[in-house]
């Protein structure tokens, strides 16, 4: 048996999640009704979920406790490289609507309370910031727990070597407890797509064929065109290696967990793999988690186009900007309000006069399509928090002469 489990080791992981990949897709069509399979997926995205909120509040406090000063630079680098892609993720997503106009069949109104303004979702971020950090821990609110990581971590800085080696081996400890569920990836991505092919048919594609054109085709233009064009200006090389790693080790996971928070171990792992600064990265990830929301700008302007379109209202070129705008802030607090993005749908609604309830009937909509427009936002979401913390410290390297891994 142990000779069995090395071997199976030995392969490949991106190989292994290929096969249970297939073995899911077509256990689901062939066996619809065992359902126990779908329990390997759920427990594995309950074990990423558990483990993610230790592993970014032990890192980063670990981190910030032995770092030396190195960190400000490039956090300020990756900082402005997530919310600028979430910014033309918005831009793009406005021009696929005007290129490709989509009309709705709206369904009865959902019965989740949206947001009322911009104010009320940064007041939610902000409360989550100064929230009790056991709570944080408990609820895996990120935005919390980032906070009182930093805060803890820069207190640490003038710790003994004694604690900081106790932070050092708890990191190390957690980390490996992650590889360890990472390996368990394949069972894991066998069991989700075993659920998502035996509970969905192929109806959502016929019904709603269009919007999930016009939303998938503008999450893969931000992905393949506008992301890695950012990532060549700052690196001054072909992009696309990185792209395509980044897309592989980590979009793969995320389209089939459908959560940023879950893929956050994974995007560690991969950062590791690409040599890149513990330091940094224990950082830039989580908060990319957060505030890296490409996908979702996408979906909360190209639903609120297309309510306006449903409506017969005329959007001009001043309020599409104004709405790339709004859209940017509102996918960056997006985290900080149940329902994602999109409960945040009725709030760039407002901006057009469309009444809450429309708005909240074009909410029921993206939850219909949610099993596709999900996927693919998570996905894109997630690879690009790790391009771009990786474009940000390889633009230092090239900067310090060294030779990037690509």
């Amino acid at each position: 048996m142990k000779k069995i489990v090395q071997k199976w080791n030995s392969i490949s992981l991106i190989l292994r999640i290929l096969v249970g990949l297939i073995i899911g897709a077509v256990l689901g069509m062939a066996l619809p009704q065992a359902t126990g399979i779908s329990l390997l997926g759920t427990l594995f995205v309950g074990a990423l979920k558990a483990i993610a909120p230790i592993l970014v509040f032990i890192l980063v406090m670990s981190s910030l406790a032995q770092a030396k000063g190195k960190v400000g630079k490039q956090f300020s680098t990756v900082i402005f490289l997530y919310m600028l892609s979430t910014l033309l993720a918005a831009v793009v997503a406005v021009f696929a609507s005007f290129l490709f106009p989509v009309t709705l069949q709206l369904t009865d109104a959902v019965t989740e309370a949206a947001p009322g303004g911009i104010g009320e979702v940064l007041g939610t971020l902000l409360n989550n910031v100064v929230s009790n950090p056991v709570s944080a821990l408990m609820n895996a609110n990120y935005i919390g727990i980032l906070a009182w990581a930093i805060l803890l971590g820069i207190a640490l800085r003038h710790a003994s070597e004694g604690t900081k080696k106790v932070l050092s081996d708890l990191s190390n400890a957690v980390s490996q407890g992650v590889r360890w569920i990472i390996n368990l990836a394949p069972f894991g991505i066998l069991g989700l797509v075993f659920s998502t092919v035996s509970a969905n048919g192929l109806d959502i594609f016929t019904t709603y064929g269009r919007l999930l054109l016009v939303l998938v085709g503008a999450m893969l233009a931000v992905a393949l065109i506008v992301d890695p064009l950012i990532a060549a200006i700052c690196l001054h090389r072909n992009p696309y290696p990185l792209v395509l790693r980044c897309f592989r080790d980590s979009g793969v996971t995320a389209f089939f967990t459908r959560s940023s928070a879950a893929n956050i171990p994974v995007n560690m792992a991969l950062c590791e793999k690409l040599g890149l600064d513990k330091d940094i990265y224990s950082v830039s990830i989580p908060l990319g988690a957060t505030i890296n929301m490409d996908g979702a700008a996408i979906t909360i302007t190209i639903l609120t186009l297309a309510a306006a379109n449903t409506m017969h209202l005329a959007v001009d070129i001043p309020s599409a900007i104004v709405l790339s705008v709004l859209a940017t802030v509102a996918a960056c607090g997006a985290s900080g309000v149940a329902g994602g993005s999109l409960l945040l749908i009725p709030l760039a609604c407002s901006l057009f006069g469309i009444s809450n309830d429309i708005a909240m009937q074009v909410v029921g909509v993206g939850f219909i399509i949610g099993v596709v427009q999900d996927s693919f936002e998570t996905a894109i979401n997630s690879s690009g928090d790790v391009l771009f913390a990786a474009t940000a410290e390889f633009r230092q390297w090239l900067k310090e002469g060294k030779k990037l891994p690509f």
